[in-house]
C-alpha cells in the first residue's frame, strides 16, 4: 500500500520484465486475480490495483467516475515509474481501462477487456443502476450477495464455493458509500465504441458464452471495429472467466502478452 496526495492506494507488484496492470470489476479487489499473477508473474511484471473505495484503497468522493479511477491508476503508476504497459479491466474495471486509453493511451502497449464492453449504459441500465443503489443503501449485504451469485455460470457454482465465499469477504469489507459511488460512476460513463477504431495497439476481448451481465453477443461486433481486435470466447464461463475457466484464460492472455510484447 502507498499513500499518494493524502490517499491511500493498495497495490501488489511482483515479477520482472514487461509490464502487465490488473484492475478488478466490481465488487471486487485486486486479490481476485492472485491465481493469474502467480501463473505469469514467471515471465512479467505483474501490477495489481485497488480502484478507489474497494481493497485496501480509500474513497474518494461520491461518485467514482470511470475518468476520476483512471487517474488514481495513472498516479500510482507514475509513482512506480513505469511508462509502457498492457492493462486488463475485468468488468468495471475494463471501463477504467478504456477511460485510461482515451487520456493516456501512448502510455499503452495494449489492452484486454476481460467481461467488459466500450458501450455506456442504455437507459434501462442506468434505471437498474438507480435500483441497485436504493437496495444497497436499504441492505448491502443482501444485493451484493444475490449480485455475486449471478456472476457465475449457474452449472458452476457448486464447483465455485471458494471463489464465491472470497468476493462475499472482499464485499462484506467494502463500505456502502464505496459501492454507491461505483455505481454512480458506471451508470454515467462514456461510450467508447467509436475510439476503438483509433487504437493502435492490439485489443483482447474475453467474453463468457454463458455471461448475463455482459452478453457475449455484443463483444464479437465490437472487435472488429478494431485494428488489432480478437475475441477469445470462453465456452463454459459466466462473468468470471479467471475462475470459471482459468487455464483458458491464461493460455489466451498468455498468448496476447507475446502479440504486444513480442516473444517471451
Amino acid at each position: 500500500m502507498i499513500e499518494l496526495f493524502g490517499r491511500k492506494i493498495g497495490y501488489s507488484d511482483s515479477g520482472k520484465g514487461r509490464v502487465l496492470v490488473f484492475l478488478h470489476g466490481f465488487p471486487e479487489s485486486r486479490v481476485i486475480w492472485e491465481p493469474l499473477t502467480k501463473a505469469l508473474s514467471g515471465s512479467y511484471r505483474i501490477i495489481t490495483i485497488d480502484l478507489p473505495g474497494f481493497g485496501d484503497s480509500e474513497c474518494i468522493g461520491y461518485v467514482h467516475s470511470m475518468d476520476a479511477m483512471a487517474d488514481h491508476v495513472k498516479m500510482l503508476l507514475d509513482e512506480l515509474s513505469l511508462r509502457k504497459y498492457v492493462i486488463c479491466g475485468h468488468s468495471m474495471g475494463g471501463y477504467v481501462a478504456l477511460a485510461f486509453a482515451a487520456r493516456f493511451r501512448n502510455h499503452l502497449s495494449g489492452l484486454i477487456l476481460f467481461h467488459s464492453t466500450a458501450a455506456a449504459d442504455a437507459p434501462e441500465k442506468r434505471t437498474d443502476r438507480d435500483r441497485a443503489i436504493a437496495a444497497v443503501k436499504a441492505d448491502k449485504r443482501a444485493f451484493v450477495f444475490q449480485l455475486l451469485e449471478r456472476l457465475f455460470a449457474p452449472e458452476n457454482l457448486p464447483l465455485m464455493t471458494e471463489p464465491l465465499e472470497q468476493l462475499k469477504r472482499i464485499a462484506g469489507n467494502t463500505s456502502p458509500q464505496a459501492i454507491v459511488a461505483a455505481l454512480e460512476g458506471m451508470k454515467i460513463r462514456t461510450d467508447y465504441i467509436a475510439m476503438l477504431p483509433e487504437l493502435e495497439f492490439p485489443v483482447l476481448f474475453i467474453a463468457g458464452k454463458k455471461d448475463v451481465i455482459i452478453p457475449c453477443t455484443s463483444i464479437q461486433a465490437q472487435a472488429k471495429k478494431c485494428r488489432e481486435g480478437e475475441v477469445l470466447l470462453l465456452e463454459n464461463a459466466g462473468h468470471m472467466g479467471f475462475f470459471e475457466s482459468p487455464v483458458t484464460s491464461e493460455k489466451g492472455i498468455r498468448g496476447f502478452l507475446r502479440k504486444c510484447f513480442g516473444k517471451k
